[in-house]
């Protein structure tokens, strides 16, 4: 997998000036990307594709927060000199809204791309946005999704063989033997969320009040919770403090791999949804977004368009802990058997038809999550 220490080469650059993360040597590409969501094969294989002299840099960045922090800081000095800033980077779909309101990315025109057509229409509704942030399918495209996962349900298997049932649905965190035994993660649209799924209405139900007995709900799956966090949840199933874990499928997937008594599920009404974006900064403007061939795709559009290809697809849903969109387009017999029989990477398409992208909220609906998640946790 690649990591914070494997670089795609700049040049002749000796491998240990590239650990150090911040090459200052020009690149006709800059990527910046999150740390192990793409295999260095991918990367690999587009250098290969492409002229052996254009300059690459991808650099791993370890968060999305990282990433963000990085976007504002090259907004606000985009008068200066921009060398180290990214041409493209990794953003997560629930952060794109901000982004483009807060004018820190811009449009990328991807349209004319082979790649583009194969997507699936809801992922490229999910980033074809208005100038505020807000769904448009006729609005701009603003970001490239090159992988996706969801949110799941990992337990501990034998802990259930002896209740002599198994977890597949959102409603089976209500059961009584699961008092005090569950991890949550600590996101009001997460947890609200699935509590909507299983009232039978969507993460994205824009008026909380109309639910009926949401509250109660929420209240009484505050008392099955042991745990609340967003980033050390899953050590208290792994050591058997608790049973049952909410969390994000590429999180919980490289846990599965690791300790065979936790199952990974996505529960049959539907989940929440997200992907990983590459975005175009708007302070940056390079020869990457020009082809130095007439009438051919720039560099930038290249390697979107590569990442989009069904082997990099399948790569990246193979090695990455999270699934290419491209994949769910493609003929099951062109996979390999573990990926199209795995439940996560390649889903049910009526539990994936039933599941949402959490979309952006206005403030007075963001309001009302943030009263229900006080009025729940005290």
């Amino acid at each position: 997998m690649f990591n914070r220490r494997e670089f795609l080469w700049v040049g002749a650059l000796a491998l240990a000036q590239l650990a150090s993360g911040c090459s200052s040597l020009p690149a006709d590409l800059r990527v910046r990307l999150l740390k192990d969501s793409l295999p260095s094969r991918v990367l690999g294989g587009f250098r290969q594709e492409i002229a052996q002299s254009v300059a690459l840099a991808f650099e791993p960045e370890a968060k999305l927060k990282g990433i963000w922090n990085r976007l504002q800081a090259w907004q606000e000095n985009a008068s200066q000199d921009q060398n180290g800033a990214a041409d493209l980077v990794t953003l997560g779909d629930y952060w794109l809204a901000s982004a483009i309101s807060e004018e820190l990315v811009q449009p990328l025109d991807l349209k004319q791309l082979s790649g583009w057509q194969r997507l699936p229409p809801r992922w490229k509704s999910l980033v074809q946005r208005d100038h505020q942030g807000q769904l448009d399918d006729s609005g701009p495209i603003w970001g490239a999704p090159y992988r996706w996962g969801c949110t799941a349900i990992a337990y501990r298997r034998e802990q259930f063989e002896s209740l002599g049932w198994t977890p597949t649905d959102w409603s089976d965190l209500w059961r009584e033997e699961l008092r005090d035994r569950i991890s949550l993660l600590n996101q009001p649209r997460e947890v609200i969320g699935l509590t909507l799924k299983k009232l039978g209405f969507s993460y994205n139900t824009r008026d909380l009040n109309s639910v009926p007995n949401l509250e109660q709900e929420l209240l009484a799956l505050n008392k099955q919770a042991k745990f609340y966090s967003s980033d050390s949840y899953l050590q208290p199933l792994i050591l058997g403090d608790t049973w049952l874990a909410v969390g994000w499928s590429n999180d919980l997937l490289p846990v599965q791999a690791r300790y065979p008594q936790i199952e990974v599920l996505m529960p049959h009404p539907g989940t929440a949804l997200w992907a990983d974006l590459w975005v175009q900064p708007s302070s940056k403007t390079t020869n990457s977004q020009k082809s130095k061939v007439p009438d051919s795709l720039s560099l930038l559009q290249q390697w979107i368009n590569f990442c989009w290809q069904p082997q990099p697809a399948t790569q990246i849903s193979v090695l990455s802990h999270a699934a290419s969109p491209i994949i769910l387009t493609m003929n099951p017999a062109e996979l390999p058997q573990d990926l199209r029989e795995h439940p996560l990477l390649f889903p049910d398409p009526q539990i994936l038809e039933k599941s949402d992208f959490l979309h952006p909220l206005s403030e007075s609906i963001f309001e009302q999550y943030q009263s229900l998640w006080r009025e729940m946790r005290t």
